[in-house]
């Protein structure tokens, strides 16, 4: 598990009394985010995210495998995780910490159940061959609210990202050409979910959107609302912590939703400028 400086009595009290007259460490509103940057590149499927003093790598690459017995006409995704101790002092090495395993779950979750990547069009021979494309996230430095920032990454990055085009002549063989050969082929994306993250205080009676560091270390619980470009929700991840009405929740989801909607344009004006 990751061990976090911890925070003083006195800091807790500031910060707390701060939210009570609805001003942050960082002046912003309680449903206000972090500034957000996507940057893409060199190569196809890199994308930096910044939010805030949180910064997430995701790098995409892709290998022809067998597919999975019970999915022989499916390609396969994978995706990993990576925590850093320069962005997590202390670190335990050998072991996954208990953000790495949420994290994650809410990525898997959001992406692979969601059915978010087309992965029928990633098969070249049917119980043969299929395209496996993996998603390796890496943190770089941790400001709070991780989740959100790796989901933005991820999904920034399979929709940066371009396999090779494939020749199949006979009945298994097949030809990968270079990008100088033929243009690169995309991902197809059948939507863009986005992960947004409450984090709650003095028993849920005070919230804000996009916790940072300061704020997570003295949260009584969070729940990630992950939603679509269609308004629909397709994660709804809360671990433990205070206890929320249905009312809260159906706030959280609307605010949820515009926030979902100026995140989705950032990443399409990111890619159209790239």
């Amino acid at each position: 598990m990751v061990k976090e400086s911890e925070i003083s009595t006195n800091e807790r009290n500031f910060i707390l009394s701060g939210l009570k007259e609805g001003i942050r460490l960082d002046n912003r509103d309680p449903e206000e985010f972090r500034p957000l940057k996507i940057l893409f590149g060199p190569e196809h499927g890199r994308c930096e995210v910044r939010l805030g003093g949180t910064k997430v790598l995701a790098k995409v690459s892709c290998e022809v495998t067998r597919p999975y017995i019970d999915r022989s006409s499916e390609g396969i995704l994978i995706l990993n995780t990576e925590l850093s101790p320069m962005a997590f002092p202390g670190l335990d090495s050998g072991r996954p910490s208990d953000e790495e395993i949420l994290v994650s779950r809410i990525l898997e979750k959001a992406l692979k159940r969601n059915h978010a990547i087309d992965l029928e069009g990633l098969c070249i021979i049917r119980e043969k061959k299929v395209w496996t494309i993996r998603v390796d996230v890496h943190f770089l430095d941790n400001d709070g609210n991780i989740i959100d920032a790796a989901c933005i990454a991820a999904i920034s990055a399979l929709s940066h990202f371009r396999r090779p085009d494939v020749t199949v002549t006979g009945d298994d063989n097949i030809t990968i050409h270079s990008f100088e050969q033929r243009n690169p082929i995309p991902l197809t994306i059948h939507h863009t979910p986005i992960c947004v993250t409450f984090a709650f205080f003095e028993n849920g009676d005070l919230w804000v959107v996009d916790p940072c560091l300061q704020e997570e270390q003295i949260r009584q619980g969070d729940m990630t609302i992950t939603i679509n470009e269609n308004n629909e929700i397709c994660v709804l991840s809360k671990a433990g912590g205070v206890p929320l009405s249905m009312d809260q929740i159906v706030q959280c989801s609307k605010i949820a939703t515009s926030k979902v909607e100026l995140i989705t344009e950032q990443i399409r004006k990111a890619l159209a400028a790239n």
